[in-house]
């Protein structure tokens, strides 16, 4: 019993430690080029197809950008996508439970999985723009 709370003791604290290095520094990802010939209306398709598909509730639908919400478990993320015919740009708004915070350098953290979220949303939003501009043509 005692060997057992000893090792606890001694593994706790790289536990916490691991767990701190679950947060990464929270980057908006690049702004995603829209190819030539789109419209405004086809690339607020593309990236709300791309919400969708990824469990995103869309909040809020404005000429020029779309709001989005996604809850897992305890954590909820809210972004917003800016776009017009010649590029998309998704910003991150908020969050809960995701870890963010702001460094005194100025430096922003969030939780390593929302920066993964924003990969595969950005990844999604470009492919949905090119298969639009290719069936378009």
């Amino acid at each position: 019993m005692f060997r057992s709370r000893f090792l606890l003791v001694l593994l706790l604290p790289l536990l916490l430690l691991t767990m701190a290095f679950r947060q990464s520094p929270l980057v908006d990802p690049a702004p995603i080029a829209v190819p030539t010939g789109m419209n405004q209306v086809q690339v607020g398709k593309a990236v709300k197809a791309a919400l969708l598909g990824r469990g995103w509730t869309v909040t809020d639908e404005q000429a020029g950008n779309t709001s989005a919400q996604l809850s897992r478990d305890e954590w909820v993320a809210k972004i917003r996508v800016d776009f017009d015919t010649s590029h998309a740009q998704i910003r991150y708004v908020d969050s809960k439970n995701l870890k963010y915070e702001v460094k005194r350098d100025g430096t922003r953290l969030i939780h390593s999985n929302y920066m993964g979220w924003m990969q595969y949303l950005s990844g999604d939003i470009g492919r949905n723009l090119e298969l639009i501009s290719a069936t378009a043509s």
